[in-house]
């Protein structure tokens, strides 16, 4: 007999529990749970790494510590207490006869799948073979496929051995608090809306800068490259929260239905308006094919065929080896119709900034006279930070 579908789950089991994201991303949340909303289920990280538990405890404490978190406090040894460990093949059944003995009496566990895309299908049906697919919910993260074929062909996939309603598809980029307050910014303050449209908006950033290279990642991000990694989904997730219309009704899916009638009207790229590029010392990274020419470097200019849009153009950037570390969109708002003041010299025409990483920041931009005697201006922010 089936569970409910808003019925909690007994057990966390995490695949790639020895990979980057769960060092930068899911050890830190896990923590979070514990800390801040009492999780106490069995947490079971899944790698074929050769490690044992306490390695991956060590894991956790260096990954906790680099993000903020006391690993003296009660809520890291409650985490610790919770935390195992299977090591091996993901092709191995035996790996899977050990993650059900760890698992005990959980019959709703769920099921994180921080791992390559390519391995989703492979773990999935392993998990059914167990026993462990019906009542148990299925978590996978982006990039799902490398385009649209190959991510309907996993959704069939994955259709086979988990209830529909039970697979989430998931971008751990909308969970960031930055991310979240976009959205909220617009829709909670009235004074934004009458100017969120053409008449007001001389266009859109979005810019997702990094200072360092793609490190010890090279045969993952070789195969992928900038425009899958955070592109086509961090990045037009944050021009879906800054552009979409006010969601209807308070579920979860009405904001999903307005972000993806708001993506259906965005113009299809073209090569005219895309730039691809590639640091230099790129090929000499472990795992990178030798000649390859995946990007790590992609600007795009975007349109929105929509009234509110119309004309408005929208430029994304992202890369690696870039001077600053920084993810942030600005919104650029249209100079006056006159120069009441006659000001010659080229000058700022107002705009709101969301800076998302490293600091968290809602700035307006504004012109404000100088002190003295004559009418000139200068271009200052406004700046909330937290």
């Amino acid at each position: 007999m089936s569970q409910p579908n808003n019925a909690h789950s007994d057990a966390l089991v995490f695949f790639g529990a020895t990979g980057d994201l769960a060092n930068k991303q899911i050890f830190p949340a896990l923590y979070g749970l514990v800390r801040d909303e009492g999780l106490s289920v069995p947490i079971i990280g899944v790698a074929r790494s050769g490690w044992d538990l306490d390695q991956l405890k060590q894991r956790a404490a260096d990954s906790v510590k680099a993000h903020g978190g006391d690993i003296e406090s009660d809520a890291f040894k409650k985490l610790t207490s919770l935390l195992n460990y299977v090591d091996g093949d993901y092709s191995d059944p035996n790996v899977f006869k050990a993650l059900r003995k760890d698992l005990g009496d959980a019959k709703r566990p769920l099921h994180y799948l921080a791992i390559p895309p390519a391995l989703f299908s492979e773990v999935a049906s392993q998990l059914a073979k167990s026993g462990y697919a019906e009542n148990a919910r299925l978590v996978v993260e982006k990039p799902f496929g490398r385009d649209r074929e190959s991510a309907q062909e996993l959704s069939n996939i994955l259709d086979q051995y988990f209830a529909e309603k039970n697979i989430f598809r998931i971008d751990h980029y909308l969970g960031k608090e930055p991310v979240q307050n976009i959205l909220y910014t617009r829709f909670a303050n009235s004074i934004f809306e009458p100017l969120w449209n053409r008449n007001y908006v001389r266009s859109i950033q979005i810019t997702m800068a990094e200072n360092f290279g793609v490190q010890d990642r090279g045969a993952f991000y070789d195969s992928a490259g900038a425009i899958r990694d955070v592109l086509q989904n961090h990045m037009l997730q944050i021009l879906a929260s800054l552009t979409m219309d006010p969601p209807t009704g308070q579920e979860h899916e009405a904001i999903r239905d307005r972000k993806a009638s708001l993506l259906k009207a965005v113009r299809p790229l073209d090569a005219n308006h895309l730039v691809r590029g590639q640091y230099h010392g790129y090929l000499d990274v472990p795992g990178v094919r030798p000649g390859s020419t995946v990007e790590t470097y992609a600007a795009a200019k975007l349109f929105i065929d929509s009234w509110r849009w119309e004309g408005v153009p929208i430029f994304i950037r992202t890369g690696k080896c870039l001077p600053v570390s920084v993810a942030e969109a600005v919104v650029e708002f249209k100079r006056p119709p006159r120069e009441t003041f006659g000001e010659i010299k080229a000058i700022g025409c107002g705009h709101m900034r969301f800076r998302i990483q490293p600091d968290v920041t809602i700035a307006l931009g504004t012109r404000v006279k100088v002190p003295g005697d004559r009418m000139i201006g200068d271009d200052v922010e406004l700046i909330l930070t937290r």
